[in-house]
C-alpha cells in the first residue's frame, strides 16, 4: 500500500444531502503529524524550513464547512467536559476529522456495549477506551481471551498504518504503554493467581460453572445453608464434596430434616458434577488466599488509572468457568462498594469479553441477579462494559441499562443473519443514516456510536473511524510478561496456594470421632454383656451400678465431648449472603 493509499473505508452509505459542500481542510494528512511526537520535521536531516507545528484539532473547529447533516451529528459530540475521543465522523463516504466523536467521562459508569463481527476491530476499541480511561486516572479490568492485550502494557509501534490512520482522524498519536497488573485464574498460565473461595463464590454462581438446572441448583443452595449455619467453611471443592456427603449419609440425613430435604438422586448429580468438574483440572481455581476485588480499584504512582489484565488463554475452553469467574469479581464489588451516586468520573470500568458465553444456559436466578447488578451498581461509581458479537447475545433486560454503544459491523450471509441485523436496528434511536446498508459495509476499525451525553440524552448516531491504539496493538514477548507479574507487589501476596481447616477437615474429624465412638459403644455392649454373666453367676448384685457405670464411662468420654460439641455449633455463625449467593464479607 502506497503512503498516499487511503485505508478503505467502505462505500458510501449515508442518506445524502444534495448540494451541500463537503468543506476543506479534510484532507488526510493535515490534521495531523505523521511523527509519533506530532511535531518533526520533513527532512531526515532537518535543513529544510520546518513544517508548522500541528496539534490536535479543537471539536468542530470548522463546523460550518461540514456537510449540514454531519454538522447536525458532530454538534451532539461537541462536549465541554473532560472525555475520551474515540475517532472522526465518517460521513458520505469521507472521514471528516474536524467532527470527532467523543464520550463523557462521566457518563462511562452507564455502561456499554462494544458489539460486531469477528475480526471488526472490537479488541482494538477495547483497547482504546481502555487506554484513554487509564489516561484519566481511571482504573480498569479487562478480559484477554486471545492473548493479544497484553500489548497494552508497552509503548506501540510507529508504522504506515497507525500513521495514516491517526492523520485520516485527526489524532495525535504517540507511543505510549499503560500500567498494568496481570491475573490468571489460578495461576493456570502467566499471571498473579486470582482464586475465590467456594464458599465465597456461592451456590449461584457455582450452579452455572456446573451447569446444574434449577431443581439442582435449589438444592446446592440448601447445602451451602447447611454449611453456612454450622460454620463449615467451603473454601475448596474437597470441601464441598465431604459436606454434600455427609449430608446424605444416614447421620447427615437427621440433620439435614430440620432445614429441608435433599434427595439422594439430587445429591448424586452434584457429586458426580463437582467430580467432573475436578478432572477436567478446576480445583485449582477454587481456594485460598482469596482475591480481594478491590485490588482492582488502585492507579499508578503516577495518577493513572491500573490496567488489570486477565490472561485466559490457557483457559479459554473453559468458558463456563471464566465467564462465571467475571461475574463473581463483579459481585464481590458490587456488595463491597458504597453508594456514590453521580460522579465525576468512574471508580472503575469493567469489560466483559465474550459476554454471550455469560448468558448461555444461565439460569432465571442467575440472569435475575446479573440484571439487578447491572441496573445498581451504576450508583457506586462502576461502568460495565459487554464485548460481544452481536446485541441480540445480551438479554433484553440487560441491554436496556447500557447507555453507550459501539456497533461494529455485522454480517449478513443467511436469513438468520438477515433478521439479528434488522433487529439490531431496530435498538438504535433514529439515524441520519441508513443503518442496514451502514452496518454491513463497515471497514475494519470502524464503528457505529451513540453515547449519553452530558447531560444524559442519547447523541445522535454517528459512523465512526476510530483512533489507532497508542499501545501495543498484540501481545508482549513471554518473558516481558513474566517479568511484569513476577515484579508485582501482589504477587507475593497471591502466589502461593494455602490449605487450612476446613469443612472437609473438620468432617473428617467427625467421621473419625463418630467411628470412635461406635467402637467404645461396642466395647462397653461387650463389657456389660460379660459383667452381666458374671453378675448372674453371683445372683444379680449390683446389677444396676454395674450398667450406671458403662452408660458414665461412654458419655464421659472426651470422644463424645468434641462430638457433641461439633453437632451443636452455634447457628449465630451463619454466614451472610448477598444477591448472588456470595459472602458478604
Amino acid at each position: 500500500m502506497s503512503d498516499s493509499e487511503p485505508i478503505p473505508a467502505g462505500p458510501a452509505n449515508a442518506k445524502r444531502s444534495s448540494g451541500v459542500d463537503t468543506g476543506a481542510g479534510l484532507t488526510p494528512g493535515t490534521a495531523a503529524s505523521s511523527t509519533p511526537g506530532g511535531t518533526g520535521d520533513a527532512s531526515p536531516g532537518g535543513t529544510t524550513a520546518p513544517e508548522p507545528v500541528t496539534v490536535a484539532p479543537e471539536p468542530v473547529t470548522t463546523a460550518p464547512a461540514l456537510p449540514a447533516p454531519a454538522l447536525e451529528i458532530a454538534a451532539g459530540y461537541a462536549l465541554a467536559g473532560p472525555a475520551l475521543d474515540l475517532g472522526a465522523l465518517v460521513w458520505d463516504g469521507q472521514c471528516l476529522p474536524d467532527a470527532q466523536i467523543r464520550i463523557p467521562l462521566g457518563m462511562l459508569n452507564r455502561h456499554g456495549l462494544v458489539a460486531g463481527a469477528t475480526g471488526t476491530g472490537k479488541t482494538k476499541t477495547l483497547q482504546l477506551i481502555a487506554e484513554q480511561l487509564a489516561a484519566q486516572g481511571v482504573p480498569v479490568f479487562l478480559a484477554d481471551i486471545k492473548g493479544d492485550v497484553s500489548g497494552i502494557s508497552a509503548p506501540g509501534e510507529p508504522g504506515h498504518r497507525v500513521l495514516q490512520r491517526s492523520a485520516e482522524v485527526g489524532q495525535e498519536w504517540r507511543a505510549t504503554g499503560f500500567p498494568c497488573e496481570f491475573y490468571a485464574l489460578g495461576g493456570i498460565g502467566p499471571g498473579i493467581p486470582l482464586r475465590a473461595t467456594i464458599t465465597g463464590f456461592g451456590p449461584v454462581l457455582l450452579s452455572k460453572c456446573l451447569q446444574l438446572n434449577q431443581t439442582q441448583e435449589q438444592s446446592l443452595g440448601l447445602i451451602f445453608h447447611y454449611a453456612d449455619q454450622k460454620g463449615l467453611e467451603l473454601v475448596d471443592l474437597k470441601d464441598l464434596r465431604a459436606v454434600v456427603t455427609f449430608l446424605t449419609s444416614d447421620e447427615g440425613k437427621q440433620e439435614l430434616k430440620t432445614i429441608g430435604g435433599l434427595s439422594t438422586a439430587t445429591a448424586g448429580v452434584i457429586l458426580r458434577s463437582l467430580t467432573a468438574f475436578e478432572q477436567q483440572g478446576m480445583g485449582d481455581f477454587f481456594g485460598e488466599p482469596e482475591f480481594d476485588s478491590s485490588e482492582l480499584l488502585r492507579t499508578a504512582p503516577d495518577g493513572r488509572g491500573l490496567v488489570s489484565v486477565l490472561e485466559l488463554p490457557a483457559v479459554q475452553d473453559k468458558p463456563h468457568l471464566f465467564s462465571t469467574f467475571l461475574m463473581w469479581l463483579l459481585a464481590d464489588l458490587f456488595q463491597d462498594l458504597p453508594e456514590v451516586g453521580d460522579v465525576e468520573k468512574p471508580k472503575l470500568v469493567f469489560f466483559f469479553d465474550e459476554a454471550h458465553l455469560l448468558f448461555s444456559g444461565a439460569s432465571k436466578a442467575f440472569l435475575e441477579a446479573i440484571t439487578q447488578t447491572v441496573r445498581l451498581i451504576r450508583s457506586k461509581g462502576v461502568g460495565v462494559f459487554f464485548v460481544t458479537q452481536t446485541p441480540k447475545d445480551v438479554p433484553s433486560d440487560v441491554l436496556a441499562q447500557l447507555g453507550n454503544r459501539v456497533q461494529h459491523a455485522l454480517r449478513a450471509f443467511t436469513p438468520d443473519d438477515q433478521k439479528a441485523l434488522k433487529s439490531t436496528v431496530k435498538t438504535f434511536p433514529h439515524s441520519a443514516y441508513d443503518l442496514e446498508e451502514l452496518l454491513t459495509s463497515l471497514g475494519t476499525g470502524e464503528a457505529v456510536v451513540t453515547v449519553l451525553s452530558e447531560k444524559g440524552a442519547p447523541t445522535p448516531v454517528a459512523a465512526t473511524r476510530l483512533r489507532a491504539p497508542e499501545s501495543l496493538m498484540g501481545p508482549i514477548d513471554a518473558a516481558a510478561l513474566d517479568k511484569a507479574v513476577k515484579e508485582s507487589d501482589l504477587y507475593a501476596r497471591y502466589a502461593n496456594a494455602v490449605d487450612r481447616e476446613s469443612a472437609y477437615e473438620k468432617l473428617t474429624a467427625r467421621e473419625a470421632e463418630t467411628q470412635a465412638r461406635k467402637d467404645a459403644e461396642a466395647q462397653a455392649a461387650e463389657a456389660a454383656k460379660a459383667e452381666k454373666a458374671a453378675a448372674r453367676g453371683s445372683g444379680g448384685r449390683g446389677k444396676a451400678k454395674q450398667d450406671e457405670s458403662v452408660v458414665e464411662q461412654v458419655v464421659g468420654s472426651g470422644i463424645f465431648k468434641s462430638l457433641a460439641r461439633s453437632v451443636g455449633t452455634q447457628l449465630g455463625r451463619e454466614i451472610s449472603r448477598s444477591l448472588f449467593g456470595t459472602r458478604r464479607r
